[in-house]
């Protein structure tokens, strides 16, 4: 019931209206330079930065580096619907990882990201009053959402065929509360849901020439267990009488699905980088249903280039890096048998930090926008700004004096 005006909570990674449905928003937002490449990059061949797009690229970490990256992003939303508009901006961490190498053509390293956000308020809902033609107004919010943290291992059989697996345990929770008042009487409903799980994924990269690389990557399925403690806090008629109940119960599984993601990256000459993803996420293949829509398989397609003149040279200016890319995603979720398509346009740069060092500062745009105005849907326009710290550290490397 989109009428009601949606807001955001200040502690939220997203104030998507959207992070009402499932597990809230899935996040796409990934790790250094992606995030302005349209977030693609499985087929990409990365040997001076974090790849987490395929756990089979962490095989590339050079001897004696240590790679860690850390991120924060910013995001302005406006939505609209038929008869209103809104604004909100949310900042928030948005990754921390480190990889390094373990022996030759193995390595490995540990990420945590957002897997999904939620963030939102509903204002002035309105309900009937069960056995009579009165109403009430409530306002319902909703805040949390599930952290990803992985653990990634890449190994290299050949010079040119990597492989990579990748664990990752999912949890968190979702705070959902709903109040309203009628005459001198307050009621507060409050459910905390709790969900866990571990998925398994794999990955693959191939370079089929010396300047062109395909990747492949899959997540297996999952259920996540859920768990739901709830309270209830009335005043009844303005006295002081209140009720307090608490209870903890399970709740349906929440099931992820099968995830495919294909990639290619190619490179002219020495200063241009170009990439393509495409994923297939069969939600349709996990039978579950939201209230208010259904599950529909999701494709994603991602474009994205980077450009530097010149990585070895003398000039700073020859060395950043310049990138930009697209994003479309034709959703998972349909209401009304409409589907909550997207798109992403992005672009970013990167600042060397030294001159021996692979460590840079990535600065990320992106501009993109979901949903339609229509039925009880809501259009929705965001602009995210992600930093990114994506440095080097040097380990055992001897000195030489002179």
């Amino acid at each position: 019931m989109f009428h009601a005006m949606v807001v955001a909570q200040s502690e939220g990674l997203t104030s998507s209206p959207y992070s009402l449905y499932g597990l809230g928003v899935i996040n796409q937002t990934s790790i250094g330079k992606t995030n302005s490449m349209g977030y693609s990059g499985i087929g990409l061949k990365s040997t001076t930065d974090i790849n987490n797009l395929n756990p089979s690229n962490y095989s590339l970490i050079p001897k004696n580096s240590f790679f860690y990256d850390i991120g924060v992003v910013g995001e302005f939303n406006n939505y609209s619907n038929r008869g209103d508009n809104e604004s909100k901006t949310t900042l928030n961490f948005s990754n921390l990882a480190f990889a390094f190498r373990i022996a030759d053509r193995l390595g490995a390293g540990i990420t945590l990201v957002p897997y999904s956000d939620v963030g939102y308020t509903l204002l002035g809902l309105v309900s009937n009053i069960e056995g009579s033609t009165e109403t009430f107004e409530s306002n319902v919010t909703g805040l949390g959402g599930l952290n990803d943290l992985s653990f990634n291992l890449g190994y290299g059989i050949t010079e040119n065929l990597r492989v990579g697996g990748r664990a990752s345990l999912l949890f968190g929770n979702i705070d959902e509360s709903e109040t309203f008042a009628i005459s001198n009487s307050y009621f507060e409903l409050n459910e905390i849901t709790n969900y866990s799980g571990l998925r398994l994924g794999l990955g693959m990269q191939w370079d089929i020439f010396d300047k062109l690389t395909f990747g492949s990557t899959v997540q297996l399925p999952v259920n996540l267990k859920g768990n739901l403690t709830r309270s209830v806090y009335k005043t009844l008629d303005g006295s002081s009488i209140t009720v307090e109940d608490e209870e903890a119960d399970t709740v349906s599984d929440f099931k992820l699905p099968l995830e495919l993601g294909f990639g290619f990256s190619t490179k002219i000459k020495e200063s241009l980088i170009l990439t393509a993803d495409y994923k297939r996420n069969l939600w349709d293949a996990t039978n579950q249903s939201e209230s208010i829509g259904t599950y529909m398989g999701q494709d994603i397609y991602a474009f994205g280039l980077e450009f530097q003149r010149d990585p070895n040279g003398f000039k700073y200016g020859q060395r950043v890096r310049y990138r930009a890319g697209f994003n479309y995603d034709n959703g998972y979720l349909a209401i009304n048998d409409n589907k909550i398509d997207g798109y992403t346009i992005t672009a970013g740069i990167g600042f060397p930090v030294g001159f021996a060092t692979n460590s840079v500062i990535n600065l990320s745009y992106a501009y993109g926008s979901k949903g339609q105005i229509q039925n009880i849907l809501v259009k929705e326009n965001y602009h995210t700004l992600t930093l990114n710290l994506s440095l080097e550290d040097l380990w055992f490397r001897k000195r030489v004096i002179d």
